[in-house]
């Protein structure tokens, strides 16, 4: 079955919420992220989305089943810990769309779905905002890290294709529970920033 892409908003994300809560969870205990998640605690960060105006949620369904998702929101509107390396910086919050995350099942990846996730939240942006700038923010995670798959390909490639360039010097905490640990432990994550209205990057 061919897969659909749709963009939802406002109280047309609340029916999702258990499912798109289920896909975090499942696909966020893969590496890099090693997220030892709780599918209630991802519900209420999901409707976050559904309560700021402008804010979607990018699907991608099998049938009804949704098999990844991805999200954006303006900056101003995400939380103090994403917003704090552009606030340290002087950066105006309101030129920059925040793409919060983007998740998909093994079996759906390398169909052109991420390329879409890309694509769509842009155009999403650009329709709701005169944000100058997209940005999303990945984990780092050291090469000799014990549960690095020998596999592992990271996907700064794939960003810069997308147009996307890495700014060490905007990077913000967070901190979850990884697999396997016993408590919750600080993460950095960097950020990459693309220019929407062919504005120079700050």
């Amino acid at each position: 079955m061919a897969i659909r892409i749709a963009t939802l908003t406002g109280q047309a994300i609340l029916p999702l919420l258990p499912a798109l809560a289920r896909l975090r969870v499942d696909v966020f205990r893969e590496w890099p992220y090693l997220y030892d998640g709780d599918a209630q605690y991802e519900s209420g960060y999901l409707r976050t989305y559904a309560k700021s105006p402008r804010a979607a949620i990018v699907i991608a369904l099998d049938g009804e089943q949704p098999v990844g998702a991805s999200t954006c929101l303006p900056l101003t509107d995400a939380s103090a810990s994403v917003q704090a390396p552009f606030r340290e910086r002087g950066l105006d919050l309101a030129r920059f769309c925040y793409f919060g995350e983007s998740v998909l099942l093994a079996a759906y990846r390398g169909q052109g779905i991420g390329v879409a996730f890309f694509s769509e939240r842009e155009a999403h942006a650009r329709r709701v905002s005169d944000c100058d700038f997209c940005c999303f923010c990945a984990v780092l995670r050291p090469d000799e890290h014990p549960a690095r798959p020998p596999d592992a390909v990271p996907l700064d490639a794939f960003w810069r294709k997308r147009g996307y360039t890495l700014r060490p010097d905007l990077a913000c905490a967070m901190s979850w529970k990884d697999v396997g640990e016993p408590a919750e432990t600080t993460k950095t994550l960097r950020f990459w920033v693309k220019s929407l209205s062919g504005a120079v990057l700050p």
